[in-house]
């Protein structure tokens, strides 16, 4: 059975900054593509920061430059750095796994954890 557990969510105030961690089982890190997904109250979820079995990264135009995205093979995990929080990064974090060629619709996703950013 593969499981994604996320945490590392909370409360912050803009400025501020937060590190997500995602352990996984029932899979191995290195050999799928994972990615950090978030959606607010109200709106679809979009892709925030995606790496590759090679290890390419790619992240999304609005968190660019203020987010890192790396996994430990040997932790089996992924992570998610994020500086300078804004309000608009409020949302429920989800950590998501495909394996190579698959959609991201198809993905194996965690219950999420919340990241609210408030001044």
């Amino acid at each position: 059975q593969i499981l994604l557990v996320e945490s590392g969510g909370g409360s912050v105030q803009p400025g501020e900054s937060l590190r997500l961690s995602c352990v996984a089982y029932g899979l191995s890190v290195n050999l799928y593509s994972m990615a950090w997904f978030r959606q607010g109250p109200g709106s679809e979820g979009t892709g925030v920061a995606f790496i590759e079995s090679d290890g390419t990264v790619v992240y999304g135009d609005d968190v660019r430059g203020r987010f890192v995205i790396w996994k430990d093979n040997n932790e089996n995990s992924l992570y998610l750095q994020m500086y300078n929080l804004e309000s608009a990064d409020s949302a429920t974090y989800y950590c998501a796994a495909k394996s190579y060629g698959s959609p991201w619709s198809e993905a194996h996703r965690g219950r999420g954890t919340q990241v609210t950013v408030s001044s």
